[in-house]
């Protein structure tokens, strides 16, 4: 088809063909932003409530300045559901979209070949491909040079102010800056606050042209006149919010099992860890409810299936961490339930912003919890870079001599995989390190800690927290408070959330439906799973070990008492362990739950004797668990395992060789009188299973023909 010169025309055209609808028309500032990227070549900052139509905005503009001659565009999209869900839509308007991520290896060849013959209109990649050595150094450097559009999409990802520490978003700035002048740019996003907004535009602004004299594949490369930014209200009239505080998890639990089939179609269930996402959704289904789990460690074809699902209304409800979050796209989701509540009213507005988008009503709906803020604590810490911890790493690539794979550096550095990959990637933006192919190197350019930086991000994420309590409490209106935390200056009542208008949601609960939670949550039981091979490594640091480790050496399979996220015992747990707790006997109330998890225990043999851990730091704790054990099953009890030279030196949260390294030869059973028989080995909590697999061999090795591991907590 010919371009026209009426582009409104021609965009509207495209626009319903997107939809699917003759009669579909723009919305306030979407022609807007077609027209700037289109006829103007400029960048756009686009901050709308979602439902308003970004996706709308960079597929009508894509294919504008295709048929202007204008090269592919690159969308830049942060999860793996919404480039299914952008792939779907683009077909339906003819623009022809495909991607490259983690989960489509096998197709990166034709995509490529696809994107050397001209027949790629848009390309999706996630910002962790952007720093893949083969796509930087290949691929990357020909499509900056015939990009026709960038999309940067969830852009409040960029800013140090998001509300999401991503450091795979800051490499966007460098990639701006390398464009060719002339070139459009967008940033979406439906999460950001005047302060977000005034730093990504300031990004977007990055080398940009002052003299337009570049041709991006069209007649127009005009002077830049700065970046645009479009800001629409971020009211969402649909929605029903609403706050039920209830004393404790088993009530809360309850009044799902109460009322979620009063709730309006389907929708998501929000939790805050993936134990609470599993431990839910078991319950709901035992209640005759149709729902599934959906976590950052459920497969990837399952989660396909799991949202196919939801759309479909085949399921009642999703039970999902944030991981079902950014790009979900299912238009009529009529309801949106928190089971604890996210750490900020941006996180919140961003979850509950699934709902109510193409229905005149949904009901959203928080429960918080008393755990929240240990929870929201616990990952804020997590993912911000320790300096010595970034200074081993530097040192350790700097004397390698060359590249080190992450497995390698692992087991140099004591720091485990998840956040040693993240450290990495912010050395990396950081200029300090450099992914190559075979490994990691150190770039040699110097590197200083930005304390200045982290600690500006951590207080900012202690203010959004105490603003999350703020919603939980306020009196006003809480979409308003949501749209004031978002500085939307067109915050007003809305006049239908429990504030404005009454609670409308029951608040009575079912005694059957307590019974059921209460049952739920007493359940007690967590396997641990056996180590059965030495960490890679291991042998390098002191350990007389490696492979497979020997079958009349190993751990039988053993127990917790419950996880420590968990919802039911879990919470205990908490309290024994919380920073600064007392070490104190073992509560009776917690020995007979263990003694629980002992009947129903399916072991082979049943254990002839109790040994214990030695403890540090639990000893009263530790001690009177296995007196208390071995008391009740009637069995002996033959002291500690005795600490050797001073016992394990390692620290809890490193890697898995240093963590063996730590405790190899740092235990002896040699004081003991070890039977020939399985025995029950106690100690208060596991985390990475190295100090009881360590022991189990010891106490196999004194004699014992097997080793049934038994700890009150299990790590996460």
């Amino acid at each position: 088809m010919t371009a026209t010169t009426d582009t409104r025309t021609e965009a509207l055209e495209v626009l319903r063909a997107l939809v699917g609808r003759d009669d579909a028309d723009f919305h306030d500032g979407q022609f807007e932003a077609v027209q700037a990227l289109v006829d103007d070549r400029r960048r756009a900052l686009v901050v709308q409530r979602t439902g308003w139509g970004k996706s709308a905005v960079y597929f009508v503009s894509t294919l504008l300045l295709r048929r202007r001659g204008a090269g592919p565009t690159v969308l830049v999209s942060p999860l793996l559901a919404l480039m299914r869900d952008q792939i779907a839509a683009a077909a339906r308007a003819g623009v022809r979209a495909v991607k490259i991520d983690s989960t489509n290896a096998h197709e990166w060849n034709d995509v490529l070949a696809q994107l050397d013959a001209d027949e790629v209109d848009v390309l999706l990649v996630s910002p962790e491909r952007l720093n893949n050595p083969s796509f930087r150094d290949e691929q990357l450097p020909q499509l900056v040079e015939r990009i026709g559009l960038l999309v940067v999409d969830e852009a409040h990802c960029i800013s140090d102010w998001g509300h999401d520490f991503r450091p795979d978003y800051r490499r966007l700035r460098d990639l701006i800056a390398r464009m060719p002048a002339g070139v459009p740019v967008l940033a979406t996003t439906a999460t950001a606050n005047s302060r977000v907004v005034a730093d990504v535009a300031e990004q977007l602004d990055a080398g940009a042209d002052a003299g337009g004299t570049v041709d991006a594949g069209g007649p127009r490369a005009p002077k830049s006149e700065g970046v645009l930014t479009i800001r629409g209200p971020l009211a969402r009239a649909s929605l029903r919010l609403g706050v039920l505080r209830l004393p404790n998890s088993q009530s809360r639990l309850a009044w799902l099992l109460s009322h979620l089939g009063d709730l309006p179609g389907s929708g998501i269930i929000y939790t805050l860890t993936v134990a609470a996402a599993n431990d839910t959704a078991r319950l709901l289904r035992e209640r005759g409810y149709d729902v599934r789990a959906y976590t950052g460690q459920t497969d990837t074809d399952e989660r396909e299936e799991s949202e196919a699902l939801l759309k479909d209304n085949r399921v009642k409800a999703l039970v999902a961490t944030s991981a079902l979050g950014m790009g979900f796209d299912k238009p009529d989701l009529g309801f949106v339930v928190h089971l604890g509540a996210p750490s900020s009213p941006v996180s919140y507005y961003q979850q509950v912003g699934r709902a109510g988008r193409a229905t005149e009503s949904a009901d959203v709906l928080l429960l918080p919890g008393v755990e929240d803020r240990d929870i929201w604590h616990y990952f804020a810490t997590a993912s911000m870079p320790d300096r010595e911890r970034a200074e081993r790493v530097l040192s350790a690539l700097s004397q390698a001599g060359g590249p080190l794979s992450t497995p390698a550096l692992e087991a140099i550095v004591d720091i485990r995989r998840t956040p040693l990959e993240l450290l990495l990637k912010v050395l990396d933006v950081d200029g300090a390190v450099e992914r190559v192919r075979g490994g990691w190197i150190a770039t040699g350019q110097p590197w200083t800690y930005d304390e200045e930086r982290y600690r500006r991000i951590a207080a900012e994420r202690v203010a959004e927290q105490q603003h999350m309590i703020e919603y939980e409490e306020t009196a006003g209106c809480r979409m308003e408070f949501l749209q004031r935390s978002l500085d939307d200056d067109t915050a007003a009542p809305c006049g239908r959330c429990d504030n404005c208008a009454g609670a409308w949601f029951p608040t009575e609960i079912a005694a059957t439906a307590t019974d059921a939670a209460t049952a739920a949550l007493d359940r007690v039981g967590v396997p641990i799973e056996p180590r059965r091979q030495w960490p890679t490594g291991a042998d390098r640091l002191g350990v007389a070990a490696k492979g497979r480790i020997a079958a009349d050496e190993q751990a039988s399979e053993g127990r917790a008492l419950a996880r420590l996220t968990d919802l039911g015992w879990g919470g205990a747990m908490r309290e024994l362990f919380a920073a600064g707790a007392a070490d104190q006997p073992v509560p009776q109330n917690v020995l007979a739950a263990c003694v629980r998890v002992l009947a129903d225990w399916r072991w082979d043999e049943r254990p002839v004797a109790v040994v214990a851990m030695p403890s540090r730091t639990k000893p009263q704790l530790v001690d009177s668990l296995a007196r208390g054990i071995a008391d009740i099953g009637r069995l002996p009890y033959l002291g500690a395992l005795d600490l050797v030279d001073g016992g394990p030196t390692g620290q809890a949260g490193g890697n898995s060789a240093f963590r063996v390294a730590g405790v190899w030869g740092r235990f002896s059973a040699d004081r003991l009188d070890v039977p020939g028989g399985p025995v029950l080995l106690v100690d208060d909590r596991v985390d990475s299973g190295w100090t009881l697999t360590v022991a189990a061999r010891e106490l196999r090795r004194a004699g014992a023909t097997a080793v049934l591991p038994f700890v009150l907590a299990l790590r996460g």
